[in-house]
């Protein structure tokens, strides 16, 4: 898919985020720079999914909790609450994926609350193991499903706010009890289609 840089600027800045590899750079035929390695897609993407998550949970949740305005809470839909900054990346990510486009995007943790958010395959827990060490840096590789190849990073989910430490230290269901604001949680799961 060709575009122009301007434009996938925009599209990763609202969130329609729709790209296959290679994706070539340049205003003109003349003009074109290469290919954008499939990695940096992939931070592309994460930065987005990044900054809306902690902006959510820190300028949304945080501020309207601290007020007392109203409260982010697992069952939002039945009471007058936000969903937690959690619950919000991972609607967004069935939105996205509904797209058709054949991006995704999750959260998993080695220690989920809901079994649906533990790896799903040996290269998850894997990457998830792999960002708990070393959560600087993400865990990538192309994995294959059908007859498509798929570009895969793991990238370490923090604790952004309060929101999301106190829901994982007095879930009834949480493995694990001890969070702090910025502990690793688990990982932010990206996945897209390649040439």
């Amino acid at each position: 898919m060709r575009t122009r840089f301007p434009f996938l600027l925009s599209a990763l800045l609202i969130g329609s985020v729709g790209l296959t590899v290679p994706i070539v750079l340049g205003s003109s035929e003349s003009e074109q720079g290469g290919a954008i390695k499939p990695q940096i897609v992939a931070d592309y993407i994460h930065a987005v999914i990044e900054a809306d998550r902690t902006l959510y949970a820190t300028h949304v949740v945080d501020r309207m909790q601290e007020t007392g305005t109203v409260i982010a809470s697992e069952g939002w839909r039945k009471q007058k609450a936000l969903p937690l900054p959690a619950q919000m990346l991972l609607l967004a990510g069935l939105k996205v994926s509904e797209s058709g486009l054949g991006l995704q995007y999750r959260l998993a943790s080695l220690f989920p609350i809901y079994e649906r958010n533990g790896p799903t395959t040996d290269f998850e827990r894997q990457g998830l193991d792999a960002i708990e060490k070393d959560p600087e840096k993400p865990y990538t590789g192309i994995i294959t499903r059908g007859d498509k190849q798929y570009f895969k990073a793991i990238y370490a989910d923090r604790a952004v706010s309060k929101a999301c430490v106190n829901c994982h230290n007095t879930h009834i269901l949480s493995g694990k009890r001890d969070r702090n604001v910025g502990d690793v949680m688990g990982g932010i799961v990206i996945s897209f289609p390649m040439e």
